[in-house]
């Protein structure tokens, strides 16, 4: 049996998930569960636990102080093995590291997720798994362009402000300076997100939301991002407009495009980098059974996420699949099309959502408990 599951955001990470879930299969089967053979590959879809999800697949574990979204200092971790590393921009400039309760929709940066980008090239990666998602930010990535050597500049000839909103005052672009080490580095844009850069779809109408941002700041990031392309256009090209509508330009507050942009990457599906780079097709190997999950299964689940595609890897080599949950929003169906047989939500046990969450370990076990006696008996 092999566990391949998410995080359930906001109660357990993805290894422990996967420390639950076989704690619960050799409980609940025959014998005590002898001969039962388990392997775990937590994933992660690019967003929160990115970074957890490499380390536990053998990358080690490196950490750099980064300025944080609010300008503070923040330590951020990236993984890396070899010359490749995943670097996860939430850890330098995600909701994560923002007070309860405070938001920064206007003035938020990227400028650490740069910062974090420079010392995973310092310590020799030329291949660049960047995994964007968890954003406290709104600022099209033009903080992290900053951070490697790029300038942004006011009529005056003075810096921008840091943030999506001043970028109304932005004048002049120049990315000659960036890094050199980027022209030589495969970078990949990992996201579950397909959002262009702006409109009704892009990264300020949809998410800014999320993030603090009202009606008004809404329409302020919006029409600041989209001056922002205009200025780029004058600075590289026509490819400048074309970026800002491609998939994966809005993620992360419009970091996408930055990276896209800036960086020279290129848009993968998140869940399909990881999977990938995590080493999920040798996992499968002698796999009987898998069993994915994340803390919601729903529409969202269907569009990108972790569940959906290890369901689909899965399927495409025959192999049975099975999810854990802390809530269910699927009918059948539409998990049967997803190629997940069945789906097991806390919530069986314990309907109440506050002590789901706050009892989620223990439910898990006991939901493994079940799912053993489901296809072990």
């Amino acid at each position: 049996m092999l566990i391949a599951a998410d995080k359930f955001k906001g109660s357990l990470t993805a290894v422990e998930v996967a420390e639950r879930v076989t704690a619960g299969l050799r409980r609940g089967a025959p014998q005590g569960g002898e001969g039962l053979r388990i392997a775990a590959l937590p994933v992660a879809d690019g967003g929160d636990g990115t970074v957890d999800a490499a380390v536990a697949a053998g990358f080690e574990r490196r950490e750099a102080r980064v300025t944080g979204p609010l300008g503070a200092p923040v330590t951020a971790a990236y993984a890396l093995r070899g010359t490749t590393a995943v670097v996860e921009m939430a850890e330098a400039s995600g909701l994560r590291h923002l007070p309860t309760g405070v938001f920064a929709p206007l003035t938020a940066t990227t400028y650490g997720s740069g910062e974090l980008l420079r010392a995973a090239l310092d310590a020799g990666a030329r291949t660049i798994v960047f995994g964007v998602g968890g954003s406290a930010t709104t600022d099209g990535g033009a903080g992290m362009l900053s951070a490697l050597g790029a300038r942004f500049l006011r009529e005056d000839g003075t810096p921008v402000a840091p943030g999506g909103g001043p970028l109304r005052d932005l004048a002049t672009a120049d990315l000659s300076g960036l890094d050199p080490r980027l022209a030589d580095t495969e970078t990949v844009l990992a996201s579950d997100v397909d959002n262009p850069l702006t409109g009704p779809k892009g990264a300020a109408a949809v998410y800014g939301p999320q993030k603090g941002a009202g009606e008004d700041d809404v329409a302020a990031l919006d029409a600041a991002l989209a001056h922002y392309v205009r200025v780029l256009e004058r600075a590289v090209g026509s490819a400048a407009a074309e970026y800002a509508l491609a998939p994966g330009a809005g993620a992360a507050g419009g970091i996408g495009f930055g990276a896209l942009v800036g960086l020279g990457a290129a848009f993968r599906p998140g869940i399909e980098v990881m999977l990938d780079v995590l080493g999920f097709p040798a996992a499968l190997e002698g796999a009987d059974l898998v069993i994915t999950g994340e803390g919601s299964l729903d529409e969202q689940t269907l569009h990108g996420k972790a569940p959906a595609g290890v369901a689909a890897a899965a399927r495409a080599r025959g192999i049975e699949v099975v999810a854990v949950c802390g809530r269910l929003a699927l009918a059948p169906v539409a998990l049967g099309n997803a190629g997940i047989r069945r789906a097991y939500p806390l919530t069986d046990l314990e309907p109440d959502p506050a002590r789901c969450i706050a009892e989620a370990g223990p439910l898990l076990e006991r939901t493994a408990e079940c799912l053993a006696a489901d296809f072990l008996t």
